[in-house]
This record gives structure tokens, C-alpha cells and sequence, in this order.
């Protein structure tokens, strides 16, 4: 495993983070011995830095990771949570929800506690309600050991607002070779370097949507160029290429997942790629960005949905019906199997207000009605 240092301590820190958000799972439910199991490997095998979230998995990921960290485990980690900003609505609610964190975690103390999902709307409930401040007493107290956040706002100005509001000790965003211009992007990737605020990346394969199922052109571009390296590969060294990266995320849903993403990030290394590499990842991200109507990556945030529709699943289907120029068979997917449909969306929302992406979820709904639904 290739290692970056933690500024603030000299801390060496593993190039691959495990991500806690897509954890297997049986039967709608963690698997909890195959989750332990696959968490203790990659530690095993050098991974040294676990995030998850008050969120994740429904409120299930936070416990399981403290079970994972059991048996001295916890020594050999950075563990990193993060405070629910969306949930906070007075100024104690912020203690209330670290207790209830340490409580699910059977800990005494987190390394690494992030302002949770911080875009334009948050930032003001983070200011009115003395965010900063009350994370920082809670450093001082030795409750958590650095603070940072986790950023979806909608550019990199204001990612460099957030920046130089306070002395952070570290921050999270968002990047991957499709979406470098997107949220904070490489700009803002620079921009915290330059203030000497490490940087861990999430959403590097944006979501598996960089390697699960590849479009037609996408599949004939790496034929044609005859490509050694799996998309997997080609993601995470493009990450990784970036010097200013600390450590990149990965939300591992299988022990396939994790042994791959091990063995590529044993190896990468900082501006390692050739200009002919990096053309090439360039050409991919614009044939993508060509493909795709809607940039979801099922993180979830839009969930639960008042009316039980599978917001994510429902943006796949519509991607899907692009990408893969296959209306009539998503039709028979809505038609046969899905419920609630499209159509049951009451334009609340509510959804739209915590997407990281900004999606239009109301219009993407009635749009898959128009092209979809059957009498």
C-alpha cells in the first residue's frame, strides 16, 4: 500500500480509504460478518484510514464499524465520521448527535470529524448555529482530533470560502475524471493544497458508474486503444496522479472490490501518468460526459422519499434508457417490476434539497413518466 502524510501529525496515511457507505448487504441489511471481514482485510493489508457516516445505511454503518474495529483494530486506523448538518435544527443538537456517534461506535473519541455534505444551504446553518466553534471546543477536548468537512457545493468559489473561514485541518470532496470541473474539482483540489489543507477525495469511480456496466462507445474506445488497465485502474490513477490527494475513498461493496482496489493502490503513484495516459482519460471523460443525461451517484442523500420511490434506482433506469438506447426495455423494467413509479412523485422536493448534484429529481421523475409508464 502506497501511504501520503497527514501535515498535521506526519501520520502516514493510506492512498485507499475504506468508504462505510456501500457496505454488502443480505436481505436489505449489512451483512455484518462479510462488512467485518472485508474491513479487516483491507486493514490487514496496510488500508489505515475508515470513513463512515451518521447516515449511512440507514443509521446501520456507524455500529458496524465499531464492531470492525474491535480486537485492536481501532490502533491501527484514522477513523473519520461526520456531524449530520442536514439533521441539526437548534445548537445542541450537534452534542446530541456526537453523543449518540460515540454511542453507535463504542468509542471514546473520533480521529477525523467532518461538517457533513457542506453546500450553499448548510453553510448557513453551520454559521448560525456556531458550527465551527462547537467542533473546535470539541478537538480541544479531545472528543475528536482534527476537523475538516465535506463539501457539495455548487463551485469552487465557494469551496474557497469555506476554506478560508476557518483553519481547517483537513477537507473531503468529490472527484473523478467525468466530473473535474464539478463541486470544488481540480481548482479547488489546488486551492486547498495551497492553504496546506490535505485533501481526501470520495466518489473517485463516481459510484461505480466508471466500471460497473460500460456503453457501447466507452467499451469500443478501450478496445480500440487497446487498454492494459481496467476502468477501475484508470479511475483511481487519475486520482491518485494528484499530488495534493491524501487519500481516496472507496465505498467497497464486495471483497473482490477491495482486494482489486489494494492491489492498484499499491502502486500509484504521484504524477506517475504520461501525457498520452492523460489523454486518454481525457478522451473517455468527454465520450461520458456525451453519454450521460443525469450525474447521480447513488449516495442516497435524496432518501427516504415521502412517497417510497427509489429515487437513485429510478435515475439509473433513465440514464440507462440514454446510454444504452434502451427505452422499451426500461419501460417493461418500470411496467413489470418497479413500485412506487415515476408517476407517484408529488414534486415536494424535498429530495432536490439534499442532492449533492443538484439534480432536477421532480422533472427527471415526470420525465420518466412521459417516456416510460403505461396504461
Amino acid at each position: 500500500m502506497k501511504y501520503r502524510t497527514f501535515p498535521k501529525t506526519g501520520e502516514k496515511v493510506s492512498l485507499l480509504g475504506f468508504g462505510c457507505m456501500r457496505l454488502p448487504e443480505s436481505d436489505g441489511r449489512i451483512d455484518e460478518a462479510e462488512a467485518i471481514r472485508m474491513i479487516r482485510y483491507a486493514i490487514d493489508n496496510g488500508v489505515n484510514y475508515v470513513d463512515t457516516a451518521y447516515m449511512y445505511h440507514g443509521g446501520k454503518s456507524e455500529p458496524l464499524v465499531g464492531k470492525a474495529l474491535k480486537d485492536g483494530y481501532r490502533e491501527k486506523v484514522l477513523l473519520a465520521d461526520k456531524l449530520p448538518i442536514v439533521f441539526v435544527k437548534e445548537s445542541s443538537d450537534q452534542q446530541r448527535f456526537l453523543d449518540e456517534q460515540l454511542e453507535r461506535l463504542d468509542l471514546p473519541y473520533i480521529d477525523m470529524y467532518l461538517a457533513h455534505d457542506i453546500n450553499e444551504k448548510s453553510w448557513e446553518k453551520v454559521k448560525k448555529f456556531d458550527t465551527l466553534r462547537f467542533m473546535e471546543e470539541k478537538r480541544n477536548e479531545g472528543v475528536i482530533k482534527h476537523v475538516g468537512f465535506s463539501f457539495h457545493g455548487e463551485t469552487p468559489a465557494f469551496f474557497r470560502e469555506v476554506i478560508d473561514a476557518f483553519p481547517w485541518d483537513f477537507c473531503q470532496i468529490q472527484l473523478n475524471y467525468m466530473d473535474a470541473e464539478l463541486q470544488a474539482g481540480v481548482e479547488g483540489l489546488k486551492y486547498a493544497a495551497s492553504k496546506g489543507i490535505p485533501v481526501v477525495i470520495m466518489e473517485p469511480l463516481k459510484g461505480g458508474k466508471l466500471t460497473d456496466v460500460l456503453p457501447g462507445p466507452i467499451k469500443a474506445y478501450w478496445d480500440r486503444i487497446g487498454a492494459k488497465r481496467t476502468p477501475a485502474e484508470w479511475g483511481f490513477k487519475w486520482v491518485a496522479n494528484f499530488p495534493e490527494v491524501m487519500t481516496i475513498l472507496s465505498g467497497m461493496s464486495t471483497f473482490e472490490q477491495v482486494d482489486e482496489n489494494i492491489r492498484i493502490l499499491s502502486d500509484a503513484e504521484a504524477n506517475a501518468l504520461t501525457p498520452d495516459e492523460l489523454d486518454i482519460i481525457e478522451r473517455v471523460a468527454a465520450e461520458y460526459n456525451g453519454l450521460i443525461p443525469y450525474s447521480c451517484t447513488a449516495c442516497r442523500y435524496c432518501m427516504p422519499c415521502p412517497e417510497r420511490l427509489n429515487i437513485p434506482y429510478l435515475i439509473s433506469l433513465r440514464n440507462e434508457a440514454t446510454i444504452f438506447e434502451s427505452p422499451d426495455k426500461i419501460a417493461f423494467t418500470i411496467n413489470s417490476f418497479v413500485r412506487p413509479k415515476p408517476s407517484a412523485c408529488i414534486s415536494c422536493r424535498q429530495c432536490e434539497e439534499k442532492c449533492p448534484q443538484h439534480l432536477p429529481i421532480a422533472d427527471i421523475m415526470d420525465e420518466s413518466e412521459r417516456m416510460f409508464e403505461r396504461v
